[in-house]
């Protein structure tokens, strides 16, 4: 793939996240499988300041080209290297993400849109220092068979075939969480059943395998 292309995207991306709200200042990384390795944001990035040539290319060996990469880069290579149908991983520290993952709570079947994310429930991955490989390892483990999950007392992550689905996921993921804190609320949500998730998820055509098409 060209360079260029990714390049310009992961741009737009970072711009669409921070206006919708999803990050402030220097927090969250974008990311982009490419030949030999993945596009990823620079330490310090934000919408203010980055540009395509500031990205740097982190070789599949670890081996940083053009800059330095965002401390949080373990994390999107592991996550690159075990599904290899991702193409694409963004992180947030988006609110309501931000707030359920505080609870070390799932995101429940409390909607029939969770089974969009490829099972009945999105899942909160155990607690990691941010910044080191074993945070990778724990974002792995939540992610099997799922296109998002929550970071404990931290944020999200979001993977897609392409950086736009990955973007689309990561959206539906912060809408869904606050509305689930909302509805906690004012009473406990009810949640449908494992049989209904997987009619829905069937009706997906993820149920299960996480990536969407596209």
């Amino acid at each position: 793939m060209d360079q260029d292309t990714p390049r310009h995207m992961i741009v737009d991306i970072v711009r669409r996240l921070q206006e919708m709200g999803f990050n402030h200042g220097n927090s969250g990384n974008v990311s982009c499988r490419i030949s030999g390795g993945m596009l990823i944001t620079p330490t310090g990035a934000n919408s203010v300041n980055l540009t395509p040539s500031r990205l740097v290319h982190v070789k599949s060996n670890g081996d940083p080209i053009g800059g330095v990469p965002s401390s949080e880069w373990h994390m999107h290579a592991a996550i690159l290297r075990a599904y290899p149908a991702a193409n694409a991983v963004i992180h947030t520290h988006a609110d309501a993400c931000v707030a359920l993952s505080c609870l070390r709570k799932p995101l429940p079947s409390f909607h029939y849109m969770v089974a969009a994310f490829g099972g009945s429930d999105v899942r909160c991955a155990r607690y990691a220092t941010f910044a080191t490989a074993d945070l990778g390892r724990a974002a792995v483990e939540a992610l099997e068979d799922r296109t998002a999950c929550l970071l404990a007392n931290h944020g999200m992550i979001a993977i897609g075939k392409t950086l736009e689905a990955a973007f689309q996921t990561t959206v539906k993921l912060e809408t869904l969480a606050r509305q689930y804190l909302m509805g906690l609320q004012v009473g406990e949500p009810v949640l449908l059943p494992e049989e209904e998730m997987a009619r829905v998820g069937k009706r997906y055509g993820n149920y299960g395998r996480g990536l969407l098409p596209g």
